[in-house]
């Protein structure tokens, strides 16, 4: 249920000074009693208000959907990410595959000799090149990476619907937040399915749906 401006601004008043009685509200937004009194029905009918007799309207806990919608649009990636896995380019398929079982991540990030990110790495990539091979410390990750420009990043100011939606779309599990040093992207975090599952779940906390 979205509420009107009305309905929000009278469910701001209670929240922020209940208990309070109608008339009081209705003084505060300079209104008739009986003019707001559908708009407190409603908000008390939906479980956003509770009234008591001789007590007046107070907060019962629970937010708009509308508020909680506001909150998903206001997080930030840099306020989720985590610690990069990092790899350089000249390692061997060999490697990487021990680096990503011991670093317990489904994404290694690829770097040059200047720290730019040049290469991501999927545990597919990975199977793909391993089955029936049996030189992999002979092979560089360099040769079966994913390069630019078919990498699909993120920055820190970046929402994570945004970067939600940039995994949705290309079917992945995790994007690296980088940042443009001028010469190149430097890999600083990274954020995955896993983040954005825990910060959205996070709203229910907060706003106690």
């Amino acid at each position: 249920m979205e509420l009107n401006k009305r309905q929000t601004e009278i469910f701001e008043i209670v929240k922020a000074d209940g208990p309070i009685t109608g008339e009081q509200i209705a003084e505060r937004l300079k209104l008739a009693r009986a003019t707001i009194r559908p708009d407190l029905a409603i908000l008390t009918m939906a479980g956003y208000l509770d009234a008591r007799p001789r007590v007046g309207y107070f907060y019962s806990g629970k937010r708009p959907v509308q508020s909680v919608a506001d909150s998903m649009i206001g997080m930030k990636v840099r306020d989720f990410q985590s610690i990069p896995v990092v790899v350089e380019e000249n390692i061997s398929v060999y490697d990487a595959i021990t680096h990503m079982f011991l670093e317990d991540v489904g994404t290694l990030f690829v770097v040059n000799g200047s720290s730019h990110l040049t290469g991501v790495l999927s545990r597919k990539d990975l199977l793909r090149t391993s089955l029936g091979n049996n030189e992999l410390e002979k092979i560089p990750v360099h040769i079966i990476m994913t390069r630019m420009p078919n990498i699909t990043y993120c920055g820190k100011q970046d929402t994570l619907l945004h970067a939600a939606k940039k995994m949705m779309d290309k079917q992945i599990d995790s994007l690296p937040v980088v940042k443009d040093n001028g010469g190149g992207l430097e890999v600083v975090g990274r954020i995955t399915k896993t983040n954005i599952t825990a910060a959205f779940l996070s709203l229910a906390d907060d706003h106690e749906l």
